[in-house]
Order: structure tokens, then sequence, then C-alpha cells
């Protein structure tokens, strides 16, 4: 009996505290998260390791990242000197603090840190993660201590980023060429970087193409931005799928939380192993031993609708940084362009200077207000780069400073094109001097650009191409060189000149050439605003404000130097940097013979007409049916100049438009609020019925570019094919 009594005591106490290890268990694991959150946003970390464990959206809602167990902190990459794959990972880690030093808030600090295979290194990360009404950033600094280099650290990293719903479709969209870019994750995810390079499914995409990067469901989004508009260094925007897809035909993510298999390290459990989507910002920072670095700030935030509310967010930004630059008044009117190639690297010296007249003479006569003129410098167009001396094949010197003179008193301005980014390897002036001043790889081999082929069997097979090196930015003996070349460009006294390829060097982000004026590597877009401030200041010296600065495809930090952008786009471009610039001049090329489809999408969005006749090689008179729609577009925008040439372009906000076919269709906003609709028929041969609905709208007209006069309409309209029609407000 007292036995009995015994057992049941015992296994009342066995009981009681198996009750309490449990409940304190759950304080436990409670206490070990460390949380900020406002009315928008929650975000947690574990207080034992300081990864994030839990992203939550409350307004729109979206559980972001919801599984604890798969959080991570961060990533190092610490190479060892016979040993590249050294990498320092969070899940290896204790934090040495996790703070809540206000509601606002948190500081994690790791110190001498485990690495895979060089054992524990001074190195010391301290994050700094601040939540200020629905904005996350995290920011952090790293102290190296070590005698090694890091040469990245992936931070914020989030090991299960989530669809707001398996039924969703998730894209990530980024900015480049003036297009939003789109590739889809979710359910279908497509291996980037090639089977042979990686362990798992992996896209990245460059902070120096976008600075943002929207993560875009159907009707709501994640907002990511290096908040740094001076590019000091590269980030990627990095995903990763686990552990991998269910089919490489479908490239299908799997739809259940876990998968039959084996993860990598041999671990698995009863379920098999977790699917999930790894997302972080990969940060190059590539320093040196015994140094500290501070990272640029990376912005986390969510909001509700489709891109055009992820941009807005980035404009909200821009606001704040970005310095509008000065343009000369012509660009005001409505205008149009020639672009116009007179020799090429195969020297056929197409065009004498003094054969440029009878061009010019043709604008003047059609209304064409600009030629920008290819391939006037030695070498022709992509050949001698960085050479901007005249070529005397073509003529004198002064034969071209008088044809510009000439052309420009008929009302027509000459923009010169050139590029300044590479050196052609075939010139004995890159033979001799400007070698040394090419970005070289972690090797000290130069890095090359492959040229370009132009018209001979031989240069099309990419046989004789010139190859050149290419040019290191942040180096100033450079860039002195560079304004020297430019300062023959600004003698000849023409209207201004269009950087072509300004948006990009060919293969090379880092240069790690030694003696170039830093410690190496540098970042090679960092270059770009100084040589902009430098070239900026020669033509001010010799030409005044009023020179013109184009450029091919700059980002959007970039137009704060090139603040006129020449560009190409398709009918599936995305006009982002029209939605982020409303009034910016931004120009097309229009290359076909009877081009209708591209001419109505440079009204839809605003875009200036470049005409090309063959290729940029031809008369403008080449083409003489795309000329006159051109004329009767330019024409129409000239008429209706409040409505689609000063006022706001909106993309499609602020309407709604249906269609029994084929269209797209844009909103403006005029200075007093009335609204235009511009619709375009894409459909190659048959009319299309559309609806035009504009909330709470006055009095509505329709105009056409064949038919100018407005006339009254319900909003209904009947469009021929390849045609365009713009409904106002009156």
């Amino acid at each position: 009996m007292n036995k009995d009594r015994r057992v049941r005591g015992s296994s009342i106490w066995t009981i009681l505290l198996v009750w309490m290890i449990v409940m304190s268990a759950g304080q436990s694991a409670v206490a070990r998260e460390i949380v900020l959150q406002d009315s928008k946003l929650l975000v947690a970390f574990n207080s034992e390791t300081g990864a994030l464990t839990r992203l939550v959206s409350k307004d729109p809602q979206w559980a972001i990242e919801r599984r604890p167990d798969l959080g991570i902190s961060f990533r190092m990459l610490v190479p060892l000197p016979d040993r590249q794959d050294n990498f320092i990972l969070g899940q290896k880690q204790r934090a040495v603090k996790v703070d809540k030093v206000s509601e606002h808030e948190v500081v994690i600090e790791w110190k001498n840190l485990l690495s895979q295979h060089g054992g524990v290194l001074p190195i010391t990360f301290t994050a700094d993660v601040k939540l200020n009404n629905g904005v996350l950033t995290f920011g952090g600094k790293v102290v190296n201590d070590s005698k090694l280099m890091i040469q990245t650290l992936d931070y914020p990293y989030f090991g299960d980023f989530n669809p707001p719903s398996s039924k969703s479709y998730v894209s990530v969209r980024t900015a480049w060429y003036d297009n939003l870019q789109s590739a889809q994750i979710y359910p279908d995810f497509i291996n980037a970087k090639g089977y042979w390079g990686d362990f798992y499914p992996t896209k990245t995409f460059d902070s120096y193409r976008s600075l943002f990067c929207l993560i875009q469901a159907r009707t709501k989004g994640v907002y990511v931005e290096m908040e740094n508009p001076n590019q000091p260094y590269l980030i990627q925007y990095t995903f990763e799928q686990h552990p991998g897809l269910v089919s490489e035909i479908n490239n299908a993510v799997p739809q259940t939380n876990y998968i039959a298999g084996k993860s990598l390290d041999g671990k698995t459990t009863p379920h098999g192993v977790p699917v999930h989507l790894e997302f972080r910002t990969c940060h190059f920072i590539f320093e040196h031993p015994n140094s500290t670095f501070e990272l640029a700030p990376v912005v986390v935030r969510c909001y509700s609708g489709d891109w055009h509310a992820g941009v807005d967010l980035y404009k909200e930004w821009r606001k704040t940084w970005y310095k509008e630059p000065h343009l000369p008044a012509w660009l005001n009117k409505v205008s149009a362009w020639q672009q116009l190639q007179i020799d090429s690297p195969v020297q056929d010296w197409r065009v004498p200077y003094d054969s440029l007249v009878s061009y010019g003479k043709e604008c003047a006569e059609n209304g064409v207000d600009a030629i920008q003129l290819v391939g006037w410098n030695t070498g022709g167009q992509d050949g001698h780069d960085p050479e901007m001396s005249t070529d005397p094949h073509l003529g004198t010197t002064q034969q071209l400073r008088d044809a510009i003179k000439k052309i420009q008193a008929m009302g027509v301005h000459i923009i010169l094109f050139g590029k300044l980014n590479w050196a052609d390897m075939t010139t004995e002036w890159t033979k001799t001097e400007l070698y040394k001043y090419a970005a070289t790889d972690p090797y000290g081999i130069p890095y090359q650009q492959g040229g370009y082929s132009y018209y001979t069997p031989v240069q099309l097979a990419g046989i004789n191409n010139h190859r050149r090196y290419v040019m290191d930015f942040l180096d100033p003996a450079y860039r002195k060189i560079a304004v020297g070349q430019f300062d023959k460009l600004l003698s000849l006294g023409a209207s201004g000149w269009l950087y072509d390829e300004v948006c990009h060097h060919g293969p090379v982000k880092y240069s790690f050439a030694p003696g170039h004026g830093y410690n190496p590597p540098g970042f090679i877009y960092a270059g770009d605003l100084p040589m902009g401030r430098d070239l900026r200041a020669a033509a001010d010296s010799i030409s005044g404000r009023n020179f013109l600065f184009a450029g091919e495809g700059p980002q959007d930090w970039l137009t704060q130097y090139y603040p006129f952008t020449y560009t190409r786009i398709g009918a599936g471009s995305t006009p982002v940097q029209r939605y982020i610039a409303p009034h910016a001049p931004i120009m097309v090329a229009v290359t076909g013979f009877n081009d209708r489809d591209m001419l109505n999408l440079c009204l839809l969005d605003r875009y200036i007409i470049e005409y090309e006749p063959y290729y940029f090689k031809g008369h403008l008179t080449d083409f003489p049916l795309t000329l006159a729609y051109g004329k009767e577009i330019d024409a129409l925008r000239a008429k209706y100049k409040a409505y689609l040439w000063d006022a706001t372009f909106c993309d499609t906000m602020g309407a709604n438009v249906e269609a029994d076919g084929s269209f797209k269709y844009s909103v403006f906003v005029t200075s007093a609020g009335k609204r235009a609709v511009v619709v375009v028929n894409l459909e190659n041969s048959k009319p299309i019925t559309a609806r035009v609905e504009i909330p709470h709208h006055g009095k509505l007209v329709v105009a056409t570019p064949g038919h100018p006069d407005a006339v009254g309409t319900s909003g209904i309209l009947r469009i021929p094919p390849q045609s365009a029609a713009v409904v106002m407000e009156e």
C-alpha cells in the first residue's frame, strides 16, 4: 500500500516535472523571439542566433517568413589562401547580443566567427535593424581583424520566403534599359545560373542595373531597395529555391512543405526535405584585413497593388536625393530625331563631312529637329574608341565644323555620338598607352569586351572584330584622358553628345588593377558619377549648360548627368522610366518601313521618335510611310500638347479600357487635372471596338493622328488596325 502510494506520488511528480519543463520550454521559446512591430509589419529574431525567424505584413496580409526553424541570420564568404570556398554560415554562429534598444530598433552582434574550413576568425558583424511606419531598414558594420579579405556578406537573409498563397503567381521585377523586366519565381522557377554552377536553382539581379527589386504577386508585393544612390559597391538580390524543382521540363516548384529526399548535409526528417525559397541581399564588399566596413542600408517595405505601387515607393525615396538636371529649352517642344551613321570599323566612309548638309536639309523640311551623328570620328562606329578625332578619310576637321554650323543654322541640332568605356585593342595608342588603364580580373588579366560586327561576312562571323579593353573609370588618370578626348568633341560646335553604352561596362563589375588610385578591387560602376561630373564640367567651361548630355539607356541615378535617354523597346516593354520621370526626354528607335506599331508606342508612352532608315544608314525620305505617320503623330502631340506632352504620364492608372482585340492604353493628366487616354490597336489586320472608362469625367472628345480635329465621344471607339485614338476630357 505504501509502495503504491510512493509509485503514484512519484508518477505525479514526474508528470508535474514534465509539465513544468514543457511550460518552461514554451516560455523560453517565447522569450527567445525578439519582436519589432507596428501597424504594418512584424519582424522577429531568435535571441540566441540572431536569425530572422518571422516577417509578417499586416497590411496587406502576407506571412512572408513563416517557419522559424528555417530562419537564417547571415552568410560571409572569406576565402583562404588555398581555398576560395570558405563560408561563414550564420547557422553555425551564436549572437553575443540581440538587444531591443527601443520599440523600433534591434541591434545584433556576432563575434569570433566560425568558418567552414579556416577555424574561428576574429571578425565582428553588428547588424542594426529598424522598423518605422512599415519601413524595415537593415544596416550593419563589419570589423575585420583577420588576415583575410571578406569578399561578400549576405544580409538580410530570408530563409523561408513564401508566396501569399499556394495559388499565387510571383515574379521579380527590376529596372533596366528603361524597361521593368520580369522573372517568375513561383509557381515556376527557371535556374538562371546553370546547373553545373550551383546546388539549387538560383537567380540574381544586380543593383547597378536597378536600385530596387520588386517581389510582385498579383495584388501585393515586397519592395527591396539598396539605400545608396551613389552605388559604392554591388548588391545582388539573390533567390535560391530549395531543395530544387519537381521537374526540369516544366521548372515547377514543389507545392508541398516537404518533398522526399535528403538534404546536402545528410540530414532528413520523417517528412523529407523542407521546400523553401531563400531570398538574400548579397553585398560584394571586398573588405581588406584590419579594416571596418559600413554596409549600404537595405530597405524592405510591403505594398498593395501591382508594380506601380512598388515603383511609387522608389519615387518617394528618389525625391530625397535626385538632383534635377538642366535641359536645353529646345527639348521642351514636340520633336523628332534622325540617327545617321557615316562610317564603321570596315572603313566604308559612306558620307563625307561636306555631304552632311543635304541630310540636314531633309530634316529641316520634314520637321526633324536633330541628327544623332554616328561614326564621325577616327575608326568609325565602334572603331578606335575612345578616340574622338575627326577622320581624314571623311574630310577635314574644319569641314565637319562648317557642316555642323550650316545644319544647325537650319534649326536642326547635331548630336555627336561617342563612347569612352572601351579602348580598341587594335590601335597603337592602346598598345602603347591605354592598356595601363584597363580593368583587370583577380588574376591580373585585362577584361575584354568583344566588339561588334559590321557588314562584311568576316566581321559578321566575329572573326576580325575590334576587341576592346574595358577602361577603369575609377582611375583619375584615365578620366583625365577621357576628358581630353571629349574636349575634341566639344570643339566641333555641336549642340550635344550621346554617350553610347553609358549603361554598362561589359563583363566587368570590379577592377582588381593595382596602381589605379584606389585600394583594389574597385566597383567600376562607382566611377560613372565621377566621370559624369568631370565631363559636365568640361562642357560647361566651353559650351555652357545648354550643351546636351544624352545616353543610351542610362540607369535612373545616372540621368542626373545624362538626362536625355535613347533606348529601344518592344511590344512587351513596361515603361518604368517614363513612369518614374513623366517628363524626361526619352527617345526610341523606329526602323521599319511602315512602322506604325512602334510609332503608336511612341505616342502611347510619350517617347521622342528617332527615325533610323536602313538601321540608321539611310536618308530620312527612304521610308515615306513611316515618316508620314510619324509626322501625323507629332502633329497630334503638338496640337494637344497640354494633354500628350506637358501632362503627367500615369501608365494605366486612372482609367480603364476594355476591347474586343489586342490593345494597349495609357493615361495622362494635365496640370489642370484633365485626363487623356491613348488607346492603341495592336491587331495587324482587324479593327477593334474599345470602351474607355474615366471616373467622374466631364465632356469627352476623341482625336486620332489621321483625324486630329477632336469630336465628341461617349468613350466607345472603333479603331482601325495598327492605329491609335486619344480620348480627352474637355
